[in-house]
């Protein structure tokens, strides 16, 4: 059975939401250490968002996976991009990496055909 991506972070957005209802301080903290971490410096946000997945897959998380993955479609990233992202990944994960960058594929087919969809 495959993962459907889009699915899986409409349900974490969710989750979110309610966290930031619940601990508002620690999710504004959160959101402004993201907001930080991924600005244009000596990286683009592309880099950086190949960066983040590589290590999504390599630590096994679905969530980070999905939303690296969104970014990345929505950012133009190509597939041989991703792919090589995909390799570090492996490299520093091993074996369990390379499960999930298999599995990452199908979250860049995915959030491609929705991004086509939605560019129509």
């Amino acid at each position: 059975m495959s993962k459907s991506y889009p699915e899986i972070t409409e349900r974490i957005v969710g989750g979110i939401r309610t966290l930031h209802k619940n601990i508002p301080d620690t999710m504004q903290g959160f959101s402004a250490m993201a907001k930080g971490a991924t600005a244009t410096g000596a990286l683009d946000e592309k880099m950086k968002e190949l960066i983040a997945l590589s290590i999504g897959v390599a630590t096994r998380c679905d969530g980070c996976i999905g939303f690296h993955m969104k970014a990345l479609v929505r950012l133009g990233a190509s597939r041989e991009e991703v792919e090589e992202a995909l390799g570090v990944a492996v490299y520093m994960g091993g074996g369990p990496a390379l499960m999930y960058a298999a599995d990452a594929i199908h979250a860049f087919n995915q959030f491609t055909e929705l991004h086509s969809a939605e560019s129509s």
